[in-house]
């Protein structure tokens, strides 16, 4: 048994020790993944690789029950959790822009809630894959672990007890939706 599940299971016992000790462990690896990721929206966030990082961790500490069985289920879990760092700061930055704490009696409801360029892409892959998750939540997953942590199909399969063949399906099917519904 690796010494990342080993981490993993006494994390789910509740030893609070393991979480940093499993953060050290995978920081080089979670750095790559952050990076890949800000990479692919540089120009989105005033984030960078180390503080999406360090904000990633605080809400992994913030997190109450964490059980992860693998590698592979941690870092979906911790892509899910850069995603939504980096949504927080892109509808953070809108919201400055619209005028922050100030009181807005908006007279177009879609108009208030649309942001401009990039970051409204951001918000609409974001929404796009929360109505994925009403469908069918393993699509959002294999999405999540593909395209954000970069995991391998036979990594994916095995992560979430599938055949690679599934895998190959889901993605199919999940990026034909996704597609639509961001048209």
């Amino acid at each position: 048994m690796s010494e990342v599940t080993l981490l993993l299971r006494r994390i789910s016992e509740g030893d609070s020790l393991a979480r940093n000790q499993l953060f050290a462990l995978l920081y080089d690896d979670l750095r790559r993944l952050a990076h890949a990721r800000m990479r692919r929206s540089e120009t989105i966030t005033l984030l960078d690789t180390t503080s999406l990082v360090h904000e990633a961790y605080l809400r992994l500490l913030g997190a109450n029950e964490l059980a992860f069985e693998d590698r592979g289920r941690f870092f979906a879990f911790a892509a899910s959790l850069m995603r939504a760092i980096i949504v927080d700061a892109v509808r953070a930055r809108a919201a400055d822009r619209r005028g922050g704490d100030a009181t807005h009696v908006p007279l177009d409801n879609q108009a208030a809630n649309e942001a401009p360029g990039e970051d409204g892409q951001v918000i609409a892959v974001h929404d796009a894959l929360e109505e994925l998750a009403k469908l069918d939540e393993r699509l959002v997953k294999v999405v999540e672990m593909r395209y954000f942590v970069g995991l391998t199909e036979s990594e994916i399969a095995d992560a979430l007890g599938v055949t690679e063949r599934t895998v190959r399906r889901d993605w199919e099917k999940a990026r034909t939706l996704l597609f639509d519904a961001l048209k």
